[in-house]
Parts: C-alpha cells; sequence; structure tokens
C-alpha cells in the first residue's frame, strides 16, 4: 500500500471544547471539517498516520522524528486538565523512514528530543479522529529550517516507506495559515497574510504542487504562517500522482487563518512529477544565468566550484577566459560574495575594507570563504554547485552618520560600532524594508545591544549578479 489519504488540518486549541468554552462556535466550518475528516480516515481504517506538526522539536538543519514506543499529552497547558490523548509509535515504520532519508542525503533522526509529551499540533487533529477510530500507529515529526523542496522530497521518502512496509498510510500536515491577518490578531498586521492564505487557498483548489516553490522565504516569514513546510511535505507523498484537492472550510476570525483541505490520489501521472520538474527548472534557469553572468559573479562561481572540484585556490590567471575589468587586479577595496541555492541564503562572507592586494584576489578568497566558512552553515558541497547562484558586491568606503534618518534599506547599507564588536548588513535586502529593521539586524549581528551608544555608519555597493 501507500499514502491513501491526505489533509491539512489547523490547530487551534480553542477548537476543543474544553478549552474553547463556548469560542469554538466562532470556527465551527472548521469544526464541521475535523469531523469530516475523521470520518473519512474511519473509512479508510489506515494502518500509520504520519503528522508533521510545526510545534514538534524543531530544528534548523535536521528533521526530528520522535522516538520511543509511544507518547502522551494533555491540555493542562490550557486550562483542560480532563482532555488527554495516548498513542503508539510505528518504531518500524521510523526506522525504515530514518535509514530513507539518510540514504537521500537528508539529516534527520530521533536525536534531541526536546519534549516527549504530545504537542496541541498533533492532538488537535489527532484527538477527533481518535474518538471515531484508534486502530492506528502514529509517526510523529518535526519541521526544519531546510529547504522547502528538501521537505518535499522528505515527503516522497514517506510514501516509499509506505510502500515498501506495506502500510495504508494517512499523511497529516498539521499547520495554521498566517498569525496576521488583522491589527487584533496575535501578532500585528502584515499585507502578506492574507496573501499568504489565498495563494495556498488556490494551491489547494487546483492541486498545482509546483506552485508551491514560487514565494521568497522571505515572503513566508512576512506572512507569519507555520503550516507552510507541512504542507509542502504533503504534497511531496503526491508526487507523480492525480489528485483530488477539496477546500474543507477557511475561517480566519481571531486574526489567524484556518484552512482545512483533503487530498486523495486516484492514480499515477508521470506529468505531476513536480520534483523532477522543479530541479530541471532550476538547473535550466541557472545554466541561463551562468551563460550571461556578471564576470564579477562569474570569478567567485569559478572560485567556489574549483576549490570543491579540484581542492585549490585560483588565481585572476585561470580567470582569463571571464572579461573581467581591467582594473581588477589593481584596484582593492571591501568585497562581499552572497550565495543563495533554492532562493534562500546559503552563505555571505565579505570584508568591510579591502584585505588582499586587488578587488579579484579579494572575490576569490570571500567566494570561498562563503561556501566552506561561513559559521552559520555547513560547507557547501559538490552536488550543491548547479544549484547556487552568485552576487558581489563591491564597497565603496562608508561614511559616519548621525541619525537612522540617514539611512536607507534600499540605497545604503550599514554598520554599527562599539567598541571591537561591528555588525554589517547590505543594502537592498529581500524582506528588509525598514531602516528600524536593517539596524536591528546590524546590532543582532553585532552583538551589540539597542541601549548601548553605538556608532552608525552607511555605505552603497555597486552590486554584480543574482540578489
Amino acid at each position: 500500500m501507500a499514502i491513501i489519504y491526505g489533509c491539512l488540518l489547523p490547530h487551534p486549541p480553542l477548537l476543543n471544547e474544553r478549552v474553547g468554552k463556548g469560542r469554538e462556535k466562532e470556527i465551527s466550518e472548521t469544526q464541521k471539517s475535523f469531523s469530516y475528516v475523521a470520518n473519512a480516515i474511519k473509512e479508510l481504517e489506515p494502518d500509520t498516520i504520519v503528522i508533521m506538526s510545526p510545534h514538534t522539536t524543531t530544528y534548523s538543519d535536521y528533521l526530528h522524528i520522535s522516538p520511543g514506543e509511544a507518547a502522551h499529552g494533555d491540555f493542562s497547558s490550557f486550562g483542560a486538565r480532563g482532555e488527554k490523548l495516548s498513542v503508539t509509535y510505528d518504531t518500524e515504520f521510523v526506522r525504515e523512514l530514518i535509514l530513507s532519508g539518510t540514504k537521500a542525503g537528508i539529516p534527520m533522526g530521533t536525536e534531541g528530543e526536546e519534549n516527549k509529551a504530545l504537542d496541541h499540533g498533533v492532538m488537535i487533529p489527532l484527538l477527533p479522529i481518535s474518538k471515531v477510530y484508534d486502530n492506528f500507529k502514529v509517526v510523529r515529526l518535526g519541521v526544519s529550517g531546510m529547504y522547502p523542496i528538501t521537505h518535499y522530497e522528505m515527503g516522497m521518502i514517506i510514501r516509499g516507506v509506505s510502500e515498501k512496509l506495506g502500510r495504508r498510510t494517512v499523511f497529516i500536515a498539521s499547520g495554521d495559515m498566517s498569525h496576521r491577518l488583522s491589527h487584533d490578531g496575535p501578532y500585528s498586521y502584515s499585507k502578506e497574510g492574507p496573501v499568504f492564505d489565498s495563494w495556498i487557498k488556490e494551491i489547494f483548489e487546483t492541486g498545482d504542487f509546483l506552485r508551491l516553490f514560487e514565494r521568497e522565504e522571505s515572503f513566508l516569514e512576512k506572512a507569519g504562517e507555520c503550516g507552510y513546510r507541512p504542507i509542502v511535505t504533503l504534497a511531496g507523498t503526491m508526487d507523480g500522482r492525480n489528485v483530488i484537492t477539496k477546500v474543507l472550510s477557511y475561517e480566519g476570525p481571531f486574526g489567524v487563518g484556518y484552512l482545512s483541505c483533503e487530498v486523495i490520489p486516484v492514480g499515477n501521472n508521470k506529468d505531476r512529477n513536480f520534483f523532477d520538474m522543479y530541479k530541471n527548472k532550476e538547473v535550466s534557469r541557472l545554466k541561463e544565468v551562468k551563460e550571461y553572468e556578471d564576470p564579477y559573479a562569474a570569478l567567485a562561481r569559478l572560485s567556489l566550484e574549483t576549490r570543491l572540484k579540484e581542492g585549490r585556490v585560483i588565481t585572476l590567471k585561470d580567470a582569463e577566459h571571464i572579461s573581467l575589468p581591467s582594473d581588477i587586479s589593481s584596484k582593492a577595496g571591501g568585497v562581499f560574495v552572497t550565495l543563495k541555492e533554492h532562493g534562500t541564503l546559503r552563505g555571505c562572507i565579505g570584508t568591510i575594507e579591502g584585505q588582499r592586494a586587488s578587488l579579484g584576489e579579494e572575490i576569490i578568497e570571500n567566494a570561498v570563504s562563503s561556501g566552506l566558512r561561513d559559521p552559520r552553515f555547513d560547507p557547501v558541497t559538490v552536488n550543491e554547485l548547479p544549484y547556487l547562484s552568485y552576487s558581489v558586491d563591491i564597497l565603496y568606503p562608508a561614511e559616519r552618520i548621525s541619525s537612522i534618518g540617514d539611512l536607507d534599506p534600499k540605497v545604503y547599507g550599514v554598520i554599527v560600532s562599539k567598541g571591537h564588536r561591528r555588525g554589517l548588513l547590505l543594502p537592498n535586502i529581500e524582506g528588509v524594508d525598514t531602516k528600524e529593521e536593517q539596524v536591528e539586524i546590524a546590532l543582532r549581528k553585532g552583538g551589540i545591544s539597542k541601549s548601548e551608544n553605538y556608532v552608525l555608519e552607511r555605505f552603497k555597493v555597486e552590486r554584480h549578479g543574482e540578489s
């Protein structure tokens, strides 16, 4: 067997009557959707329910799977001590999932569990199901900070394990939509919030899961969502399948979007192999970028690719086939090299002032450092090279300014200094729209608090390549 049913369910604690104490009536359509899904699953009689919750243990570079034989949870933290849930884990499925995922190069496992108790992202969807059907085991997953396409691949692996073990499997994506739909919601209003909710709703209405990769990470952050990666993983379980998708309900009375949907696989369809389509499209796009690449960015690419493939650092003589400006070997200055993969930052290292004899040497060294020495990321591997885009920022000299009012995040970068501590942020960064955001990020990077008497400087850059 394989994945026989998939669904997206929100997880508002108020949905539970003992927590809501009447307020659950304000999301009555969501209640009806939960009842509908519970009965649909009862009819299907699955062996295993795989559920991914953003409130289960989460890591930036590792996908956590809950360990052990069983787990329990209750709603005491929400003021409802009498409501409890116990689940038995499918340990065979977990073992096989780790083996298959690790073989595919996805860091995952059962290490590092922060809280054994079931979180509300698991309990809210499973409780109504368990009340009508309880002859199933559970695989409980957290999300990670890894790329969306990696979560999609994880969904494909879940399906493969299900087929290998002969499990009748249901996948539940537990997640709310935007938490920023109104000014009186849990977070401040963001215009990206309603756009995010409409976008995801349209995707489920059409079943066009390839569209899940058309938005930048910065958009997702501004939308204040928590269900995106579970949704992408759900889509991955259906890769290469015809599906019947249905939006069951959508509500947002508390400033948070609650979307309930079902996905039913109905046969294979090679035209829906979205994983391969995405990969091929991205490789083709970057091949075209490489063909017409800015010379500075091309030098950065050559530097990192040669270091990884041949184990050596190039010289400017190795780049004679690139039409580099004549002054790149004589002029010196500060340079930042930025790498992106699948639209997400993959590394950024630079120098505020030139440390080497020429801009060319500065680019070569900083490109290698961006790929291999950025402490925020694991070193880039050879397999990632076809998916990388490069940008090179040549820094103009910085000038001291008297106040934040002299900044413009689209035009100027900022440097904040306090003693030996220093934080820098480049200009025109996706998702950084205000002076306040720009300075706040720079302060954080420099380990400087807002209350300290820090020095502000601004600078312009000459940007080359993809930003």
